[in-house]
């Protein structure tokens, strides 16, 4: 078996929400207004997020194998999808396949995502939810301002320039990363900021919830916890006795543990069966069976242990999101986002970070997460000069400076 066999639940915090749902020195505008819950969330994009979430986490867990794994797939979504607002041409059509909004205009994906983000935010007395979005460009640099009106209308991005080149722009930063996830996401961006970089579209998102039916700490003890390898080490493990949602599956054993008073949020936990690894396990994980094996749950009495733990993940998504179909987003002079602001130069996506942060204990889970999109512009010619107004030339003989013939243009068709 494999260490933390439920490693899975990089899918549960906020990709089980969204799949609920589908049968339910910076001048900035830093207070959006926040829109009543929505009644409803198109169920394209529910289908949509599940399938990016599980590919996702296919490419990503591949990359680190047999390392624990912890992404915020909605997260990564929601950064990802605010850049696609400035995307245009080929580039544009790449991010829909790979988020699996092709089916969608930019319109409806907006208007989704909106309806989504108020419906997520806040699900229950006993359950922190907080989305936050912000877009940071570079001082001097003007962006389309539809583009920008569209993140703060549909996503309530907080919109602000900086003058990168000031030695503290990456900490303002951060330390808006860090206040928006309750101080567990750090160091995002790292210093000093690239000189072509103009823009980062940042997702901040932070989840705090208390079990419906907490954990006896009386009952935790150290027990011996299986490793890749063969070996074990003891470890504390939870204990709770009761009535559960549980499945029972070929070559697994699920369990929903719910959040909160009115259990609308759960953590879903996979444990493959004795001789077999998630490996294994992971060839059925298809948007499909997931689908079917949330339906599949029924309530059931028996007893669970689960492990207390809590570590912190970090990774650059360029690679598997070029995999997965993006690449053109990421190759200068390719790349169009053209919707962001006047071109040329070119911009292009430079980075795209990710970090997470998840405690589980007796009484609850804390999780946050966080995903920067840098985009930077081609490195443009020290000297630019763009002829498009009347002008005044000159022949002149360079050797002896004589003036052979002078004049002005103020239409050249003329």
């Amino acid at each position: 078996m494999k260490r933390f066999r439920f490693q899975l639940t990089v899918l549960l915090l906020l990709m089980f929400s969204v799949a609920a749902l589908s049968t339910t020195g910076c001048q900035a505008n830093m207070d959006p207004a926040f829109a009543e819950p929505a009644d409803y969330v198109d169920p394209r994009l529910v289908r949509a997020n599940t399938t990016f979430a599980i590919d996702l986490f296919h490419a990503l867990k591949q990359e680190g194998a047999g390392d624990n794994l912890f992404i915020s797939p909605a997260s990564v979504s929601l950064a990802l999808a605010m850049t696609y607002n400035g995307a245009g041409g080929e580039t544009a059509t790449a991010m829909a396949n790979v988020l699996g909004l092709q089916e969608m205009t930019l319109e409806e994906i907006n208007t989704a995502f909106a309806d989504l983000r108020t419906i997520l935010e806040n699900p229950d007395p006993k359950v922190e939810l907080a989305i936050a979005n912000s877009l940071w460009a570079r001082h001097g640099k003007a962006f389309y301002e539809d583009f920008l009106q569209r993140n703060r209308d549909y996503f309530g991005a907080e919109v602000a320039t900086l003058d990168f080149a000031l030695p503290d722009a990456a900490d303002t930063i951060n330390r808006w990363v860090e206040q928006q996830t309750k101080g567990k996401i750090k160091d995002l961006i790292e210093p000093p900021i690239h000189p072509l970089t103009v823009l980062f579209l940042i997702n901040a998102l932070y989840f705090k919830a208390d079990w419906t039916d907490p954990f006896d700490p009386k009952q935790t003890r150290e027990i011996p916890f299986n490793l890749p390898d063969g070996s074990s080490k003891q470890h504390p493990v939870m204990f709770r006795e009761g009535d559960f949602q549980a499945l029972v599956g070929d070559g697994f054993q699920a369990i929903s543990l719910p959040y909160g008073k009115n259990e609308r949020l759960s953590m879903y936990i996979f444990l493959p069966d004795q001789g077999l690894t998630l490996d294994e396990f992971y060839q059925n994980l298809t948007p499909a069976q997931w689908s079917a094996w949330l339906e599949q749950f029924r309530e059931t009495e028996g007893y669970v242990g689960l492990p207390r733990f809590k570590f912190e993940y970090e990774s650059s998504l360029n690679d598997v999101l070029k995999a997965l179909g993006m690449e053109i987003a990421f190759v200068a002079g390719l790349a169009d986002f053209s919707g962001m602001k006047q071109v040329p130069p070119q911009l292009f996506i430079a980075e795209v970070k990710h970090k997470t942060f998840i405690e589980v204990n007796e009484k609850g889970t804390e999780a946050a997460a966080a995903t920067s999109v840098e985009i930077r512009q081609e490195e443009a010619p020290a000297f630019n000069m763009v002829i498009d107004r009347p002008f005044f030339f000159s022949i002149v003989d360079n050797k002896t400076g004589s003036i052979l013939f002078m004049g002005s243009v103020t239409d050249p068709l003329q």
